[in-house]
């Protein structure tokens, strides 16, 4: 069986992703992007889908592990009756190729090592042809196009498809691994010098966090979230994964397993604002810019997610051959949820590119162009049902949020116009703004329940309803939006902490009900407790939430209250963006759920 999701850390080349177990294993790694094949799956699978361990012969060594500060350099430390041992992983920023190198540094005693190279191709499926490097310095693994080659001064051998060495590290002593990916019709790598790419990924992501200029409390995972949110980040293009992994499950042997390496538009108002009050201003251009790319074209068009460069085809797959992480099955391969209609999009995109000029980022005139056309086009779409902020696979409905989301698109749209002086019909989207609104006041709210609902209607509640107040749809003093808390409090949270995104068991959204609570949504709980003044019970319920993270400081999508495990693809770029806005919502006073909303006019 893979390692707990919560036992994983996660090292990166800002391009892709593995992650290591602490057991010394990496379970996952897809080369050369994020949405590659893996040839590392034994995460989804059994070793024999791929894994490359590394760890002492004692199997009851202890564990300990930590990042470098300020790194995504990550230390595993093994003591054993024998003596203690670091193993040091690390993936440097690429040069020609693609590297992840393994660094094994004796500090006490003599420690047996023993390593065990499993390479699949193509998600755990292709056993590669595995020869001797001409030098003698290594090996090749070649299937298909991919090639990598595994370089180090231990002496290794073939067993039953494996590739296995022993070695012994004493004081001072290190030992390298270097693996190396490339196409398999290009030449063999040259050999990488393993300390000058310690020395300088170390010098890149230290200087990197050095820019985060959130230096109040909680700055330790203010900083590990954003390096985590760095990490996800495609530097070809700027975009940013969702999830390093696909088919992580929401409830552990359940179907609600789904491929997150992709982008969502829903993101990228987080994530810009997120970026920007850290300083992280290049990022967040570079983010903006693949926002503008990837919406390009006919707003008809436009989907929740797109690929790394903006590929707008994610067609889902099922992968048989994979047994599914502790027998959750099927496991995924792209996301059939990019083709659904989602009206909260136009309202992130909106509200993202609006934040983004507010903080600075200049405003170009094809891209205002871009925005007059998608709210043009939600002028004529707005009305309709869709599937909504939870991307359900029941059909389409009226969702409250979805109608408040295109409320906001207008809202921020009108808002450029009387704040940055751009162009359009003022007083036609003025009157479709208040349209909307006083259309969602009448049917998103229940009298009854002193609260909004999930969808025209309906009676039941949504953890979405939470950003009315986030996004400037009414002031928290409502008492609509208090109600709306309120009850959210009352029927949606579990133990003080967990916020359920809905009950599953009553709201039909086309697949067997349970999941864990979205991490998320109990940050825009803690963000609401801010907005209405309810600060020493938001600090609390922060606290509790960063009591969640693994011991290097990262979270998954979700967690489950009963099993007291995290669930859900890890790590999870939103739960840590929404880690980082709560932080700041309870130190700064420029707080970005405020700068958010702002006053309505």
């Amino acid at each position: 069986m893979p390692s707990r999701i919560e036992d994983y850390a996660l090292i990166g080349d800002c391009e892709t992703a593995a992650l290591v177990g602490r057991d010394g294993s990496i379970d996952w790694l897809c080369w050369p992007r994020f949405d590659s094949g893996a040839c590392f799956a034994a995460l989804l699978g059994t070793p024999e889908n791929g894994r490359w361990q590394i760890a002492p012969a004692d199997s009851g060594a202890r564990v300990a592990r930590r990042y470098r500060d300020g790194t995504l350099i990550l230390e595993t430390e093994f003591d054993t009756a024998d003596g203690a041992v670091t193993l040091i992983d690390f993936m440097p920023l690429r040069g020609v190729g693609s590297d992840l190198v393994r660094l094994v540094v004796g500090r006490q005693g003599r420690v047996t090592m023993r390593t065990e190279v499993v390479i699949r191709f193509d998600y755990g499926s292709a056993v590669p042809w595995v020869t001797q490097l001409e030098d003698g310095t290594g090996l090749r693994a070649v299937a298909g196009p991919d090639m990598v080659v595994l370089r180090t001064p231990t002496r290794l051998r073939g067993e039953d498809l494996k590739t296995v060495g022993e070695f012994t590290v004493g004081p001072g002593e290190m030992v390298p691994f270097v693996l190396t990916y490339a196409p398999s019709h290009l030449p063999v790598p040259q050999a990488l010098d393993p300390e000058a790419a310690l020395g300088g990924t170390e010098e890149f992501w230290r200087g990197w966090s050095s820019q985060c200029q959130h230096t109040g409390r909680w700055h330790e995972p203010v900083l590990r979230s954003h390096i985590t949110l760095k990490a996800l980040t495609f530097a070809p293009t700027g975009g940013i994964v969702a999830a390093p992994t696909t088919s992580l499950p929401e409830q552990i042997g359940g179907p609600r397993n789904w491929d997150y390496r992709f982008c969502w538009l829903r993101d990228a108002t987080f994530t810009l604002i997120s970026l920007m009050d850290a300083g992280y201003y290049e990022e967040a251009k570079a983010w903006r810019d693949w926002l503008l790319r990837a919406v390009a074209g006919s707003p008809s068009q436009i989907q929740i997610m797109y690929g790394l460069a903006g590929e707008r085809r994610l067609s889902e797959w099922e992968v048989p051959w994979l047994a599914g992480y502790e027998g959750s099955r099927p496991v995924r391969v792209g996301n059939a949820a990019q083709s659904q209609i989602q009206l909260d999009v136009f309202g992130e995109v909106m509200d993202a590119l609006h934040q983004a000029r507010r903080g600075g980022l200049e405003t170009t005139e094809p891209g205002w162009a871009l925005q007059r056309a998608f709210v043009g086009h939600l002028e004529t779409i707005w009305n309709e049902p869709d599937e909504g902020i939870w991307e359900v696979r029941s059909g389409r409905r009226h969702f409250t949020h979805s109608k408040v989301m295109a409320w906001v698109a207008l809202d921020r749209a009108i808002r450029g116009i009387e704040e940055f002086g751009l162009d359009g019909p003022l007083e036609r989207w003025r009157r479709l703004r208040s349209h909307i609104h006083e259309e969602v006041c009448r049917n998103g709210f229940d009298a009854d329940l002193g609260s909004f609902v999930q969808s025209y209607g309906s009676r039941h509640l949504d953890a979405s309803l939470l950003m009315l107040a986030l996004v400037g749809f009414l002031p928290p003093s409502d008492p609509r939006i208090r109600g709306t808390v309120a009850a959210i409090e009352r029927r949606l949270l579990i133990e003080d902490t967990f916020v359920l995104r809905y009950d599953t068991e009553e709201a039909s959204d086309g697949l067997p009900p349970g999941e864990g609570a979205f991490l998320a949504c109990s940050f825009w709980l803690a963000d609401n407790l801010v907005l209405l003044g309810r600060d020493e019970e938001a600090r609390g319920l922060f606290e509790r939430l960063l009591a969640l993270r693994n011991d290097v400081g990262l979270l998954a999508e979700e967690y489950d209250p009963v099993a007291r495990r995290q669930v859900g693809n890890f790590p999870q770029a939103f739960s840590h963006i929404a880690l980082a806005n709560t932080a700041r919502n309870l130190t700064q006073t420029s707080k970005p759920a405020e700068e958010r909303s702002a006053k309505l006019r």
